[in-house]
C-alpha cells in the first residue's frame, strides 16, 4: 500500500485500496474499521516517499530550487526519506496499530 502511495496521489491509491478490501463504506467503518485506519494513515504518510508521492513535496522542491537552494535528486530524496520517514513510520505504526 506504501509503496504505491510513494508514486502516486493520496486519493487514487486511497481509492485502488478501499475498493481492494471490499468497498463497502459501512462495513469498512464498523467492523472492519482497523483496516481502513492502515489504508488511510498508509495512502496519507508514505506519499511523502518521494516528490511525486504528495504535490507539496514537489512544489517545496521547486521553490527552494528558484530561490537557489539544492534540492537532493529525486533519489537523493528517496535515499533521504529511507532513513528518516521509515523509523518514523514503523514507529507510528507500532503505536497507533499494535497497541
Amino acid at each position: 500500500m506504501g509503496l504505491l502511495s510513494s508514486f502516486l496521489d493520496n486519493a487514487p491509491t486511497y481509492l485502488v485500496f478501499f475498493n481492494l478490501a471490499g468497498g463497502d463504506a459501512r462495513t469498512l467503518m464498523t467492523t472492519d474499521a482497523t483496516t481502513l485506519d492502515a489504508i488511510s494513515a498508509g495512502a496519507v504518510f508514505m506519499g511523502a516517499n518521494t516528490y511525486i508521492g504528495n504535490a507539496p513535496n514537489f512544489m517545496v522542491k521547486a521553490i527552494a530550487e528558484s530561490r537557489g537552494i539544492r534540492m537532493p535528486s529525486f533519489f537523493g530524496y528517496l535515499g533521504w526519506s529511507c532513513v528518516v520517514l521509515l523509523p518514523l513510520f514503523a514507529v507510528t505504526g507500532w503505536l497507533f496499530f499494535l497497541e
